[in-house]
């Protein structure tokens, strides 16, 4: 059973973000914005101007005190150890915006909204150093570890992008539905009635390795290489759409919530732990062994149909809603992952040490 956190919220909770000293930030439709301790005890709550919905909220990386707000269009900085006016904001995107992500160094923030527009703020000049897009809602951005100048984003429009800050086009573009197998035709039918929007991304520590839930059920992983991407592996997670996809600090162990009401931990150490201790030779070995059906142009390779089936789940969790949020947090020294979902109540999952 899951333990819940009350009290917090009286709309629907919406996103999760939790700093380096513990402390957890949510936020949820109607404006509401609430920080807990490790115990679930609401220690502050804010209500966001507009009482537009709060989409998103991220800590900085180098300042675990300051916390970025997405709500309706606009970005809210505020200061969690005074919970009141933001400390300053930021009218950049012109429709709602549905997730921030700040680089490791804490000198760029990038917002992702509905018009499919990935706005860059440099945050010491307090202006939009780039504008980046993608033809139809931008879900989902995040930058890489280790390379604070380099991003990836995806969106409705079924694209998975990287991007160099110094560039205003993409390194690398992948359109996951050209990216299928080929198996029952161009198209399956399946694939047509389910098409792979792009949800949500989450990047590994080693800044190499990033996720990508899809509308499809699938998750897919991809690595990157110098300027491109390459698909490492690909799998059925959910029955339904995969809402979240987070990689968990320092291991390649991934968590995935979907709107089938459950909530999944992955150990894909196995299957790509090796290729990533050693790169180069990694490549090298992939090049030589690569099928004919290899693609050079950002579609993926053929996968072979028995792939999908190969990598199972190490806890299921049956959460029973659909998943709006997945966040990990050390609590009293345990790991546990925090789920959003309809409810107003962040409900609390132990997990396997």
């Amino acid at each position: 059973m899951a333990l819940k956190w009350i009290g917090g919220h009286s709309s629907s909770i919406l996103c999760l973000n939790v700093n380096s000293e513990g402390l957890v930030a949510s936020g949820a439709e109607r404006g509401e914005l609430t920080l807990w301790d490790g115990g679930g005890t609401p220690t502050g709550q804010l209500q966001l101007p507009e009482a537009d919905d709060v989409t998103s909220v991220v800590f900085s990386p180098c300042c675990p005190t300051r916390l970025y707000t997405s709500h309706g269009e606009t970005i809210s900085l505020l200061d969690v150890r005074s919970l009141k006016e933001p400390v300053e904001c930021f009218h950049v995107n012109e429709e709602e915006i549905n997730c921030l992500s700040v680089n490791e160094t804490d000198n760029f923030l990038a917002a992702a909204d509905d018009s499919g527009a990935i706005k860059v703020i440099d945050l010491e000049n307090k202006k939009v150093t780039r504008s980046l897009r993608h033809a139809n809602i931008c879900s989902s951005v995040a930058f890489r570890p280790q390379r604070p100048q380099s991003l990836v984003s995806c969106g409705l429009d079924m694209q998975v992008m990287l991007w160099n800050l110094q560039k205003a086009r993409p390194l690398w573009t992948t359109n996951l539905q050209e990216c299928e197998p080929q198996e029952n035709g161009p198209q399956s039918a399946g694939q047509f009635f389910n098409p792979p929007l792009a949800h949500s991304l989450s990047v590994a520590s080693c800044g190499n390795l990033f996720v990508c839930g899809a509308q499809d059920g699938k998750v897919r992983i991809f690595r990157v290489t110098g300027v491109k991407f390459e698909r490492e592996l690909e799998f059925q997670g959910h029955s339904l759409g995969v809402s979240q996809v987070l990689f968990m600090p320092g291991a390649y162990w991934l968590l995935t919530g979907g709107n089938d009401g459950k909530v999944l931990l992955w150990d894909v150490n196995s299957d790509v732990g090796k290729q990533l201790k050693s790169p180069a030779k990694s490549l090298q070995r992939r090049k030589a062994h690569a099928p004919a059906s290899t693609r050079k142009d950002g579609k993926l390779n053929k996968v072979a149909s028995n792939e999908h089936t190969r990598v199972l789940p190490k806890v299921t969790i049956e959460h029973g809603e659909k998943v709006n949020w997945i966040a990990c947090a050390e609590i009293k020294g345990s790991k546990r992952v925090l789920v959003a979902d309809q409810s107003s109540s962040v409900s609390v999952y132990p997990l396997p040490q």
